[in-house]
């Protein structure tokens, strides 16, 4: 194992004992998660907020809503899987990060113009930036690391906070601005800081050195040569066919096609899929098709590896069927749920009450910037000199970040009734990772470590338990009757345990589980999954006016809580199975 010693300059300035490096990182990580979450809270609530009033939105129902929405967040996890190929290739991990970055911050431009085709224009440029950003960040961090594997998983952690740290002041900052001002004020503000963002992180180019270069050729050569020449079996090269190469292009252009066809179909009426085969939909016998020529490429793939691995693989392949069913339910956050927390969630305060939730807001808000600035403060401190105006950038952004907070809780302190934004409620969820998340860690390092499939299972059921909270909460009510806000608010401290238990395990056993070979291959999978679950959350959340109208709210929620405790039962009975199909990997 590498040693500081082996490599000091890599350890020259440190923060919190880690490279400085890292939290530059950190710092761009968080500005484009502000960015993300930020817009992507907004976009439900803009696109079914009244035509007319104060603060006038699109008028569109939640399915259509849910339509687009599901198409864009389904792509957001597709398009990475082809940003990573072409930076290892090509543009390098950094240039990657960069263009991604700015073609983000376009896109978020567009969209605060707030004209219909600017808006469309707008969601495929963020498709388009996170497709370079996403899979190029932490390809970044796992070079940092990779001679010093016994300190990558505090790295992770780190990152990880920086992460849910975006999460949380976009949707509070960009949902508040976009209340009080206008949608298009809470658009812009999620592109201002993804500029900033970017700029922070190419002033701070000096930090990183080597790490993230433009990939010469004569190193991919060195890496193909050294998989052809190596004795291990579980490294020797798996090329794909021709066959398979159809198998992959014929699925992906008909799941792309279904994604676009979903929101044109219903907002546009134009249906590509306008036909029947016997009793079939059209779009549901082109998804079927694709699904069968998909089984038959990673059956084809699957047989060419020796048992051991194949067994790995396909453990891998059943943990990400289960993925499917955990996002497709714990998604509802950005579609059912935003809506359910403004139509149907008693958010009015006053007196005590509306004092005591601004206590608490100042608290949420205050404390975490407080620790925020602190690690910026020791990041200025040993970088100052060798990166400067990167610096400089940071701060600006900080300064703009504490007086839109100020002045946010200033507001709220002055008046004397208030109702709370939809949008705050969706903070819980990073707040809620936040404060548990090292408990949950520790938990599992301990005796009590179950395996994968019933840390899978108490994840899907755990959340499950959160929309069933729901479901009992709404029984019953009738139009005018709105629930208490505390139902929403133990929901989404249940769908956080639920994430942890699950979300972090998957990727996990990814690397474990699947040779290095088969790894980029594997992860695409894994991210396919997670994008058919996002999609088919948007499509199933923009039916709670439909399933509310014909039987209940509280029906709807049940759908979210049946369907993921049956999965997760289901996960855990075949534990013994996915052991030995796993070979002794824990």
């Amino acid at each position: 194992m590498t040693t500081e010693a082996e490599n000091p300059d890599f350890f020259k300035s440190k923060v919190l004992g880690h490279p400085s490096g890292l939290f530059v990182l950190f710092f761009t990580e968080m500005w484009e998660r502000f960015s993300f979450y930020g817009m992507r809270i907004l976009l439900i609530l803009f696109l079914t907020a009244a035509i007319t009033g104060d603060n006038p939105g699109w008028g569109w129902n939640a399915e259509n809503a849910g339509a687009l929405y599901g198409t864009y967040a389904m792509l957001l996890y597709i398009t990475p899987i082809f940003g990573g190929i072409i930076a290892d290739r090509y543009l390098g991990y950094r240039w990657a990060v960069v263009l991604g970055s700015v073609i983000m911050t376009l896109g978020h431009a567009a969209m605060f113009i707030d004209t219909p085709f600017m808006l469309y224009l707008g969601l495929g440029l963020l498709v388009i930036g996170t497709g370079f950003f996403k899979p190029n960040m932490t390809s970044i961090l796992s070079e940092m690391y990779k001679n010093f594997p016994e300190k990558k998983d505090g790295a992770y952690t780190i990152f990880y906070m920086g992460v849910n740290a975006g999460a949380f002041f976009g949707m509070m900052l960009c949902g508040y601005l976009a209340s009080n001002l206008g949608w298009h004020w809470g658009f812009g503000l999620a592109g201002v800081f993804m500029l900033l963002g970017t700029i922070q992180f190419w002033l701070a180019k000096p930090l990183f050195g080597n790490i993230g270069e433009v990939p010469t050729k004569a190193k991919r050569d060195a890496a193909i040569e050294q998989s052809r020449l190596s004795t291990n079996q579980e490294d020797k090269r798996n090329p794909f066919t021709n066959i398979d190469y159809i198998l992959i292009v014929i699925t992906t252009v008909i799941g792309l096609v279904y994604a676009f066809n979903d929101p044109l179909s219903k907002i546009g009426g134009i249906n590509v899929f306008d036909f029947k085969v016997g009793n079939l939909d059209g779009a549901i016998f082109m998804i079927l098709t694709a699904l069968v020529l998909f089984i038959v490429l990673i059956i084809s793939r699957l047989i060419r590896y020796t048992k051991v691995v194949r067994d790995r693989m396909i453990a891998v392949i059943v943990f990400a069927f289960f993925t499917i069913f955990f996002w497709m339910s714990f998604e509802q956050a950005a579609s059912s749920l935003v809506l359910f927390a403004r139509d149907n969630v008693d958010r009015t305060l006053v007196g005590a009450s509306l004092t005591t939730f601004n206590i608490i807001n100042t608290l949420l808000t205050v404390v975490p910037l407080l620790i925020i600035s602190w690690v910026l403060f020791l990041l200025g401190k040993q970088t100052w000199k060798k990166a400067f105006l990167s610096n400089v950038v940071l701060v600006i952004t900080f300064l703009g970040v504490w007086g839109i907070c100020i002045w946010m809780l200033y507001s709220e302190f002055t008046k004397t009734a208030s109702e709370i934004d939809p949008s705050w409620f969706s903070i819980l969820n990073s707040f809620f990772i936040i404060a548990f998340a090292s408990t949950i860690s520790k938990l599992w390092d301990s005796k009590y470590n179950p395996p994968a499939a019933v840390k899978y299972g108490m994840g899907l059921i755990i959340m499950a338990l959160g929309f069933g909270l729901l479901a009992y909460g709404s029984y019953g009510i009738t139009d005018g009757v709105k629930v208490s806000m505390i139902w929403l608010i133990f929901a989404y401290l249940l769908h956080t345990i639920g994430e942890l238990c699950l979300s972090p395990v998957g990727l996990s056993y990814v690397s474990k589980l699947v040779p290095a070979r088969m790894i980029a291959f594997m992860f695409g999978m894994w991210y396919l999954a997670i994008a058919i679950g996002n999609k088919l959350a948007a499509v199933a959340g923009g039916q709670i006016e439909n399933i509310t109208k014909e039987y209940s709210l509280s029906t709807f929620f049940l759908i979210f809580t049946i369907v993921p405790i049956v999965a997760g039962l289901l996960v855990m009975a075949l534990n013994p199975v996915l052991k030995k199909l796993m070979h002794g990997v824990r």
